[in-house]
């Protein structure tokens, strides 16, 4: 892992033309953003969450960029195994193939000492942003091992930071994503599946404004300027990160 943030490359035409993505969390702010980014180079983007309305807009505004996108609604706390499992099986039924996931969804309602943390808020924490990926990317390994080239995009975070005080679920469950991209992105070295994580520099979205209600969120660039590192990430070119988590930098 470099210490230093790398500058996000540009975004290349075509780089995943022909590929299917998925990605969780598509009508959060990264979401939405690598979404679009994603029918911009090529992919046909599978749109997953939980608020249809939200979906629908996405739908349309990625279907307008590039191949038609498919709709999945599905609430990750609420979700388990089998319906992974059930979505694994739509994508190869509907689709025949799956070349990448974005793992964008988040949960974070607020700093908030350990001892006051509401129990079923620490656990949808754990959940969401720790449990619901794994058990989302685990459905997944067999139909993305059938890919030439695939890749397993999470979103990291600074781990100095969320691990100070207040920070609760979410900052433990961000160090247990790390453990995870690193001991998953071993086991699978060997197989055509690329995992990597995303830092992004500080960027306007709706969990920093909860986190930092108190700053100028007109300092920081919106998401929308790290989807060409998702995209690079989930494209050939990404394999000089695989196995990183990779920081970068609008």
């Amino acid at each position: 892992m470099s210490a230093a943030f790398d500058t996000v490359p540009p975004a290349r035409p075509g780089a995943l033309a022909g590929r299917v993505v998925l990605v969780a969390g598509a009508h959060g702010a990264l979401g939405e953003a690598s979404a679009r980014a994603c029918a911009e180079a090529g992919a046909t983007v599978v749109l997953l969450g939980r608020r249809v309305p939200k979906l629908n807009r996405v739908y349309d505004a990625v279907a307008a960029l590039g191949p038609e996108p498919a709709i999945y609604p599905l609430d990750l706390e609420g979700a388990g195994p089998n319906d992974y499992a059930e979505l694994a099986d739509k994508l190869a039924a509907e689709l025949g193939r799956l070349d990448g996931i974005v793992h964008a969804a988040a949960d974070f309602k607020a700093l908030t000492p350990l001892e006051l943390t509401a129990p079923e808020d620490f656990v949808r924490a754990l959940h969401v942003n720790l449990l619901a990926p794994w058990l989302l990317t685990q459905a997944c390994l067999p139909l993305l091992k059938q890919a030439a080239d695939s890749a397993v995009v999470f979103v990291g975070e600074d781990l100095d930071r969320v691990s100070r005080a207040y920070w609760g679920g979410y900052g433990i469950a961000k160090h247990g994503l790390a453990g995870l991209v690193t001991m998953l992105a071993v086991e699978l070295e060997n197989s055509p599946v690329r995992v990597s994580a995303l830092q992004p520099a500080p960027m306007r979205t709706p969990l920093r404004a909860r986190a930092y209600f108190g700053e100028d969120p007109g300092q920081w660039p919106e998401a929308s300027a790290y989807a060409p590192a998702v995209v690079h990430l989930l494209s050939p070119a990404g394999v000089a990160q695989r196995g990183q988590v990779w920081k970068v930098r609008a």
